[in-house]
């Protein structure tokens, strides 16, 4: 099967009241992890991009992994660039064989988010190629995105259709109380969603797919594990799981998951590295880590997405 954009996947995740997990990838063991654990439960599936993982890995070796991922396991897999910043980076992904892009113009105004939003699906579009796009903006810090607590802001639902009508985006990006990495709530404190706001989108957008963007839950396990071997993280409170299950049995098509995955990666590596001091072979540290990726990826489509058997 060759790699697929989110439109087909969409319409049936809304229809069936799932969510399709959008799982950032860096490198080979977390793609292996992902899609072994999506193939043994037959779901379908978007591999995230970011631009630092492009600087990082590199874009044909990222897309090489990728369309080995395809032929290994079969299901159907879009390939998305998170947070795209500007319309020559999204220009890039396309010609690059992504199947998917966002553009990230929340940090502009509501006009300036329209007009590159545009530009962006105009180009997509004539190479089959869908986009997401964001209003509002999520607190936090993960890879290029850094939004501080003061500069963060709800969607207003009164702007979504005007800009979905005017910009033919595929899905919207909203922002109802998550936000991006690990360091997202102190214990004691109690993580709402704002499920008042995303009602009031649905309500001005029937059938469109919404995603959600900081979505990880923070597992406790992990961070544990890496404070035990070395490491010196706060305690921090995640995203509850059966709010984002909520969420996915309403608008919520997409939901991004990429802190649990380097937390679940780290954890493991150090532990195994305080276990075994000599080990230098990278196979050997580097299995339990993919072993822990395939985890969590097979927990959250389980708990948190639904979407298993739907590919």
């Amino acid at each position: 099967m060759p790699k697929v954009s989110t439109t087909q996947m969409f319409k049936d995740a809304y229809a069936g009241k799932y969510a399709i997990g959008a799982f950032n990838v860096n490198n080979m063991e977390i793609i292996q992890g992902i899609t072994e654990a999506a193939k043994d439960l037959n779901a379908p599936l978007i591999l995230q991009v970011s631009s630092g993982a492009r600087k990082y890995a590199n874009h044909t070796y990222l897309m090489k992994l990728i369309e080995a991922a395809v032929i290994e396991t079969g299901l159907p897999i879009a390939v998305h660039l998170d947070h795209g910043d500007s319309f020559e980076l999204c220009k890039s992904c396309i010609d690059g064989g992504f199947t998917s892009v966002m553009i990230d113009g929340s940090h502009h105004s509501f006009e300036e988010n329209i007009a590159i939003t545009k530009k962006v699906v105009e180009y997509a579009h004539a190479h089959g190629v869908s986009v997401e796009g964001e209003l509002g903006r999520l607190a936090g810090v993960e890879d290029d995105v850094n939004v501080s607590d003061e500069d963060a802001s709800y969607t207003r639902p009164e702007e979504v259709q005007e800009f979905v009508e005017r910009t033919g985006v595929d899905s919207l990006a909203i922002a109802i109380g998550t936000s991006h990495g690990a360091y997202k709530f102190k214990p004691g404190q109690n993580p709402q969603l704002r499920f008042d706001i995303l009602e009031e989108v649905e309500k001005r957008l029937p059938g469109f797919p919404i995603v959600l963007h900081g979505a990880s839950s923070v597992v406790p396990e992990y961070v544990k594990m890496i404070n035990e071997n070395g490491g010196k993280m706060p305690d921090a409170i995640g995203i509850p799981e059966d709010m984002l299950r909520k969420a996915a049995a309403m608008a919520v098509c997409k939901i991004n998951i990429d802190s649990d995955l380097r937390l679940a990666m780290t954890g493991v590596l150090r532990k195994y590295f305080a276990e075994n001091p000599s080990h230098f072979d990278p196979r050997q540290y580097l299995t339990p880590a993919r072993a822990a990726i395939k985890q969590i990826v097979a927990h959250k489509i389980e708990t948190v997405l639904g979407n298993a058997g739907k590919a």
